[in-house]
């Protein structure tokens, strides 16, 4: 199973951007491939979260309906997920609050790679992040 980041529906639905053409490359190869695709509960707020804080509202829905189809697995986030996020953050300090979060979760399923423009995750060890490299 692979973990989607909030920026790859984001990057789907948005103006575009070379990491677009990426993103779309790399979701038709998995979804060719069969592989599973999860997220959690904490990406979509962070959707929500984002598209407000920026008054972009109307790319809600788009991003919401992209990553709802993308995903077979829509994960819970618990108690357990959160302390294990608050001893993240002290391990790996440039490792943002919900980026931690999402590695708690992806461990905590047994979820090695996740799908994400974000090159802090590959500081984290036993995650491997995908695009590689940039």
């Amino acid at each position: 199973m692979i973990f989607l980041d909030a920026n790859v529906p984001m990057y789907l639905v948005g103006a575009d951007h070379p990491h677009k053409l990426e993103a779309q490359d790399l979701l038709g190869r998995l979804v060719r491939e069969r592989r599973r695709l999860a997220t959690s509960s904490e990406v979509f707020q962070e959707i929500l979260y984002r598209y407000t804080a920026a008054d972009r509202r109307e790319r809600i829905e788009p991003a919401f309906a992209a990553l709802s189809e993308l995903a077979d697995d829509i994960l819970p986030i618990g108690a357990a997920e959160v302390f294990a996020a608050k001893e993240l953050v002290h391990v790996h300090p440039d490792l943002s609050a919900r980026d931690a979060l999402h590695v708690a979760v992806m461990r905590a399923h047994g979820i090695g790679q996740v799908v994400s423009f974000d090159r802090r995750f590959g500081a984290v060890s036993g995650i491997e992040r995908l695009p590689p490299g940039r």
